[in-house]
């Protein structure tokens, strides 16, 4: 019987046997890491306590949904029953609360300024003499301009409530001169505007900013215990040992460590969409498992980002700073806020460089438009670019963390 020869020292090992030896290195790292993540709380803070309060922050602050009861102060100069019913009108509106009454504008004037009111209703002291005997007469409405939210609720508010008054008064003096309902109203209103909110009905400010708010918080933690993670190796010097239990292999090495990261985000992604669907009542009218995967691209995307950011820098101070200001940076190009169209060419073209953007676009389009599939590919193609790309900078991460003169870095 012959024996087979020996393979030499420095054969290439079979897939299977590449594979187990892969497995085994990964699972050293990650044996290491979860008993780093045991003894230091920062680690607890980061990937539970600190995500999961900033989530039921916003579910406390947007929990209205809607905005109501804006105090208002109301100068009525003419105190008739018609400046009465207008005021009543007025009082009626969803947004507005009459929480002052005056007959002095200069007092109306000084709440304001305070800000105690959001906004002055100024009748006229001829206002039911002038609608009587048949001349236009106005009511000025003043707005504070500093909230733009608050201004456009109490601008449609208050127009809506004054021009209903206006067309009743209107419709009243046409009947009284003969015409009929209908003619009055051909008169009163020849074209009718019919407007129709096909996503937001209500106009819900839960609907509106809580699915950008809550990943936005998500992928911050991402980022900060991604670079936090990687960083205290080179920090307190132990970098050279993470590699050494890695055998020196850099996939095996970043996946043990990343890991638990990867899996704790994960898990509070689905807390998120858990309030998000189930708390504050956002729809889900599109494909939930496109959005399901698209979260997780984000979740790689930045992490891939992270490991750039501290391979790069080689210190934890500067990668921290680096990358919470990309973070944060990235939901003011999102087009949530300030729409994406209205910007400068230069700007969309920047919006580019955030993932985040292009998952804005994925949830709005599967949670609250029902888009097709299709529509949110390109994007969900664009986040796994993102989590690629950036790991071209693996050699440079073995390098900073197997040589002594990166070691030590704040």
């Amino acid at each position: 019987m012959r024996t087979p020869p020996l393979s030499p020292p420095n054969a290439p090992q079979p897939a299977p046997a590449r594979r187990r030896t892969l497995f085994r290195r990964t699972r050293a790292v990650l044996r290491r890491e979860i008993g780093r993540i045991r003894c230091r709380p920062i680690y607890a803070a980061l990937l539970a306590g600190l995500p999961l309060g900033s989530f039921l922050l916003f579910v406390f602050l947007f929990g209205p949904g809607t905005i109501d009861s804006l105090p208002v102060a109301l100068v009525d100069e003419d105190r008739t029953p018609l400046s009465r019913r207008l005021a009543a009108m007025i009082e009626a509106a969803p947004a507005v609360r009459i929480a002052c009454e005056t007959t002095s504008a200069d007092e109306a004037r000084r709440l304001l300024l305070a800000g105690r009111v959001a906004a002055i209703v100024r009748i006229p002291a001829s206002f039911e003499s002038d609608l009587l005997g048949g001349t236009p007469t106005q009511v000025v409405c003043s707005v504070t301009g500093t909230n733009l939210s608050v201004n456009g609720m109490l601008s449609k508010d208050l127009q809506a409530a004054v021009s209903t008054f206006s067309g009743g008064v209107a419709l009243q003096r046409l009947t009284a001169r003969g015409a009929d309902e209908r003619q009055a109203m051909a008169v009163v209103q020849p074209v009718r505007f019919d407007k129709h909110v096909l996503f937001n009905p209500t106009v819900n400010y839960g609907l509106y900013l809580m699915p950008g708010f809550l990943p936005m918080m998500l992928l911050l933690f991402v980022v900060l215990a991604t670079l936090y993670t990687i960083g205290i190796e080179l920090k307190e010097g132990t970098a050279i040992d993470w590699f050494a239990t890695a055998e020196g292999h850099t996939g095996a090495a970043l996946a043990g460590k990343l890991l638990p990261v990867t899996a704790t985000m994960c898990l509070l992604a689905g807390v998120m969409f858990g309030l998000l669907l189930g708390v504050t009542g956002v729809p889900c009218n599109g494909s939930f498992a496109l959005l399901a995967a698209a979260t997780l691209l984000l979740i790689l995307a930045y992490q891939s980002i992270a490991v750039m950011l501290v391979a790069l820098t080689a210190d934890l101070r500067l990668s921290l700073s680096l990358g919470g200001g990309y973070a944060v940076l990235a939901f003011s190009f999102s087009g949530l806020t300030f729409p994406l169209l209205g910007m400068w060419r230069s700007a969309r073209i920047m919006s580019l460089v955030f993932p985040f953007t292009c998952y804005m676009r994925i949830v709005i389009d599967q949670l609250l438009r029902g888009a097709p599939v299709r529509c949110s590919l390109p994007d969900a193609g664009w986040l796994l670019l993102f989590a690629l790309v950036p790991l071209a900078a693996l050699k440079r991460l073995k390098r900073v963390a197997t040589d002594p003169k990166y070691i030590g870095r704040e």
